[in-house]
């Protein structure tokens, strides 16, 4: 596990989240991590005033970070983003507003929209954005709150402060869509594409 048959390029991961590199890892493509930092508030804050579209904001973020991270080889920036109907979601900064965001989400059907850009040679050379579309249960105040007892402070990475993967699907009715995303990152299309470089998996 954590190979993959390619004299080259290799792949770098502009992100430090902990599962996009399990992700990887599991799927066999071997990678470097290296974490970038952009101001991913002004920029999101600065889309949505100019009225662009959640995948737009995602997939723009997502572009920032491996155009920043830019190595040798393939870099890939991946960057999440939580829709309810106009409104967008960021992480949350502090237990309060992890609470108002899953008090708000709350018997709603919201969207995550996961975005991947790959970068090669300082250029764009590959995109996709995939979805899911994520309905909770109706929660009262108290179950937010012995939920987040668990939860938190794990769940101050993750934008709508919940894993999906592990406590958080017990807040959940339904998912649609692509599980990957849910977890951030289109992982089928990025296989795909690595296929169609010529990369084999072993």
């Amino acid at each position: 596990m954590d190979r993959i048959l390619s004299p080259q390029p290799s792949l770098t991961l502009a992100s430090a989240s902990m599962i996009r590199a399990q992700m990887l890892s599991n799927a066999g493509i071997a990678h470097l991590r290296q974490p970038v930092r952009i101001d991913e508030d002004t920029i999101r804050d600065a889309l949505i005033s100019e009225g662009a579209a959640p995948r737009d904001i995602a997939d723009t973020l997502a572009e920032f970070k491996a155009r920043k991270a830019s190595a040798p080889g393939l870099t890939l920036g991946c960057d999440q983003i939580l829709a309810l109907k106009s409104t967008i979601y960021s992480k949350p900064h502090d237990r309060a507003e992890a609470h108002r965001h899953l008090s708000q989400l709350s018997g709603q059907t919201h969207h995550l929209y996961a975005a991947a850009v790959i970068y090669e040679d300082a250029q764009p050379v590959w995109r996709h954005v995939g979805v899911a579309r994520m309905t909770m249960h109706k929660l009262s105040d108290d179950e937010i709150t012995a939920y987040l007892d668990q939860a938190w402070p794990a769940v101050a990475t993750s934008v709508g402060a919940y894993q999906a993967e592990v406590l958080g699907a017990r807040l959940f009715a339904r998912i649609e869509g692509d599980w990957f995303s849910v977890l951030g990152l289109p992982l089928l299309e990025l296989c795909s594409y690595l296929r169609l470089r010529g990369w084999r998996f072993t």
